[in-house]
């Protein structure tokens, strides 16, 4: 059941995990889609081509944001050519990524569509990195690296964005001279969330108490006096506030007990049909801070994408 105060959409943004494959293995991560690989997306993802009517589908439906995420998106070959697709039907553009592939020539081709970027940072000690699973093949990026690509992405002109899982490991942890030294606009601060089917079991160690997770808060609520929005939520807030669309071009919702619920496939029924089959409730979108200037509907801005053409062309 979607409920909606606007005629299109419930929300102005939605998550499009397009890609289930990722080169790390985080414990506590709630979107590993394996479910979905094994039932009815061997691959775990869309061909492009049909990637492509999606997002074009929940442009033309009335999404003004549309957030790319996986899985680690950026391992898709074909990911700018569908941020750019948003960018021209007039739609913010957002990643989040966990910042492994993000390099120059990524951060290039990606200039002047893709808005914002979110870096997954859930700690900044190796060991603890390493055993959440926050590592690939082993390695794990430290402090001075995090900070180095939270710079690069700022100077390079996005808009950047933080979220830290708070668990059994980290939630002791003070970030805030890095959060403050990186700058990101936003911090998305999520209590990890147990969903049956997608960390069942592997997650059990790491989960913490709401007065865990208040504590973590508390401790960094002065990050804001540097401007820097800090946005918490429990499991509740993240439950049913989200609009999702998976791998496999399906919304869900993690609503009830017993782990993702999915809906008909978007190219087969449509957004609107696909979407009332799940919960999106606009009320706790909003209590979550949702709603934001950034995810208001923008047109898109060829000047801005020719110059960062102009821009690579002289690299």
């Amino acid at each position: 059941m979607v409920m909606a105060n606007s005629p299109q959409v419930p929300v102005e943004t939605v998550n499009f995990h397009l890609w289930q494959p990722c080169n790390m293995s985080c414990l506590f991560c709630f979107a590993t889609f394996r479910d979905v690989r094994r039932t009815v997306l061997p691959q775990g993802h869309l061909d492009r081509r049909d990637a492509e009517r999606v997002v074009r589908l929940l442009a033309e439906a009335g999404f003004s944001k549309i957030t790319f995420a996986g899985g680690e998106p950026l391992l898709c070959p074909w990911l700018p050519d569908l941020v750019e697709l948003a960018c021209d039907l007039g739609v913010t553009t957002a990643l989040v990524t966990n910042g492994s592939l993000l390099d120059e020539a990524m951060l290039d081709r990606l200039a002047g569509t893709l808005e914002w970027i979110t870096v997954s940072i859930d700690s900044l000690r190796p060991r603890t990195l390493r055993s959440l699973g926050r590592a690939t093949a082993g390695r794990v990026m430290d402090e001075a690296g995090y900070l180095a690509l939270c710079r690069r992405i700022r100077q390079r002109g996005f808009r950047l964005k933080v979220n830290t899982v708070v668990t059994s490991r980290n939630w002791r942890e003070d970030l805030s001279g890095f959060i403050v030294a990186a700058g990101p606009e936003r911090w998305k601060v999520f209590q990890v969330l147990p969903v049956e089917g997608q960390n069942s079991r592997k997650v059990d160690p790491l989960l913490i108490t709401p007065e865990q997770f208040e504590s973590f808060i508390s401790r960094h609520l002065h990050v804001e006096l540097a401007g820097i929005a800090l946005i918490p939520e429990d499991n509740d807030a993240m439950t049913g506030s989200y609009a999702m669309v998976d791998p496999a071009g399906r919304f869900f919702d993690a609503v009830e007990p017993g782990g993702y619920r999915y809906s008909e496939p978007i190219l087969r029924v449509g957004v609107h049909r696909a979407l009332s089959q799940v919960t999106v409730s606009r009320a706790k979108f909003l209590a979550r801070g949702g709603l934001y200037e950034a995810n208001l509907r923008r047109r898109p801005s060829p000047g801005r994408r020719y110059a960062a053409a102009a821009s690579r062309a002289v690299r």
